[in-house]
């Protein structure tokens, strides 16, 4: 591990929100490409990922507070704009490094890369915010525009949020997305238990808890887990805590044949093989091969032998399997993947409305043809990392009425942890999960099952 100068981390951070910003790259592929290229120290990697978080997470508050101070923004070069909004960051939310500091590390980066006149405006933007502070919020009257920009959320997804939800639930959302996200991680339990391993991690010092949604999950407030031999033996995975509830509500026995229709990266193919005890089969599809090659890398990884694996559209699964062949069926659809914004904070700007809606159409194409795979006895769940109505109750309610052979299965309300009851997101379609509810994802899931199921 070798320490990088400030200096240096500051310049990589500012190439990869760079690219984020400009080009549409993901911010945690970059950082996690960057961290392992440079062999970054624990301290290095803990300021980039910071700043690049950070500043992507907040970019239109910075934007606010650097407006007053920026003339004819257009014109701009983005990594300029860039190294303002991270400046910006560090001087507004990190008490750690002094203001001086920043704006001469700002000043020496714009040297190297720019002409003189940038040099001068680069020193007088931050100049002027450091001696006149940001510009105020009090003064946006507007309440959704004012949450908007305070929470650094697009107004279209404020105004479409408080429609569904109202004013508190979506200004909770939208605080929450500001917080970095839990690591949580799944305990193998073809391998070990969950109370083993609480007590071997807490031995070696880490900070650790049971989670509340699943009966093999950890959340870690402390400790750097990638690097530990439990993980390098394949006794945890990583994994969101609302994610593994989809698995613990799956109701799997041993020996069921299952498909997962949509399954990479695999973080749920795996949670249900391991539920299986490593018999029967999971049928991992996803759509792209590449994807598919993640799948069956975490399974071997994980010592999990049942999961089999290969690339398909899930619409075209009904040209490949016989009817009623499944006795479970995991949708969890591609998505807008609004939920979690507070691990992927770039998708928040990179997502439209009408994406939401041309993704919806996508789902309920894709639940009507996996569906015909289900048993007769058997059960179905939808899920999806979204928080838009749209793709979520409204994907079921569209299913259940082209299909009144279906129904959500009534015991999935009971199977529910007791910790869901009288959460908001609770319906007669299923149940969604906003990020504030269990510092987790946000999620939907719900449990479909033929109306003919309890005649056997």
């Amino acid at each position: 591990m070798k320490m990088m100068s400030k200096n240096s981390v500051r310049e990589v951070a500012l190439d990869i929100v760079t690219r984020v910003g400009h080009q549409g790259g993901f911010s945690h592929l970059l950082i996690n490409k960057t961290i392992q290229q440079k062999g970054l120290s624990h301290k290095d990697t803990a300021l980039l990922t910071e700043m690049v978080y950070g500043t992507i997470q907040r970019k239109d508050t910075l934007d606010y507070f650097l407006s007053p101070y920026i003339h004819n923004k257009k014109k701009l070069k983005p990594w300029v704009l860039w190294l303002l909004y991270m400046s910006c960051y560090q001087m507004v939310y990190l008490d750690r490094v002094p203001d001086h500091a920043v704006i001469h590390e700002a000043v020496e980066i714009a040297k190297k890369r720019g002409h003189k006149g940038i040099v001068s405006m680069v020193n007088g933007v931050l100049r002027n915010l450091q001696r006149k502070g940001p510009a105020s919020l009090e003064e946006i009257a507007e309440p959704m525009q004012r949450l908007a920009i305070e929470t650094s959320h697009p107004l279209w997804l404020v105004n479409r949020w408080v429609e569904m939800y109202g004013m508190d639930e979506t200004a909770r959302m939208c605080y929450k997305n500001l917080e970095r996200s839990m690591m949580t991680v799944r305990v193998n339990t073809t391998r070990t238990t969950r109370e083993e391993v609480i007590k071997h991690l807490t031995d070696d010092g880490f900070k650790v808890a049971p989670t509340t949604l699943s009966e093999q999950g950890i959340v870690i407030h402390e400790g750097n887990i990638i690097q530990h031999p439990l993980f390098q033996e394949g006794a945890l995975t990583v994994q969101d805590e609302s994610s593994m509830l989809v698995g613990e509500m799956m109701d799997v026995q041993e020996e069921m044949n299952v498909l997962d229709a949509c399954s990479a990266p695999g973080g749920k193919s795996t949670h249900i093989a391991e539920k299986m005890n490593n018999t029967g089969a999971v049928h991992a599809y996803d759509l792209h091969a590449k994807k598919v090659a993640l799948v069956k890398q975490k399974a071997e990884q994980l010592g999990l032998t049942t999961i089999k694996t290969a690339a398909s559209d899930a619409r075209m699964l009904p040209q490949q399997y016989d009817e009623h062949t499944f006795d479970r069926i995991l949708l969890d659809a591609p998505c807008s993947g609004l939920g979690v914004v507070r691990g992927k904070p770039d998708i928040k700007y990179a997502k439209s409305e009408d994406d939401v809606i041309k993704l919806a159409n996508i789902q309920l194409q894709l639940l009507q043809s996996v569906s015909r795979l289900l048993k007769k006895n058997g059960k179905l769940i939808y899920s999806t990392c979204t928080v838009d109505r749209k793709e979520n109750e409204e994907v079921v309610a569209s299913f259940l009425r082209e299909h009144p052979e279906y129904e959500v299965d009534p015991s999935f309300f009971t199977d529910l942890p007791k910790e869901t009851n009288g959460l908001v997101g609770l319906s007669q379609w299923g149940l969604q999960l906003f990020p504030h509810d269990f510092d987790s994802d946000g999620f939907f899931l719900t449990r479909l099952q033929r109306k003919d199921g309890h005649h056997g």
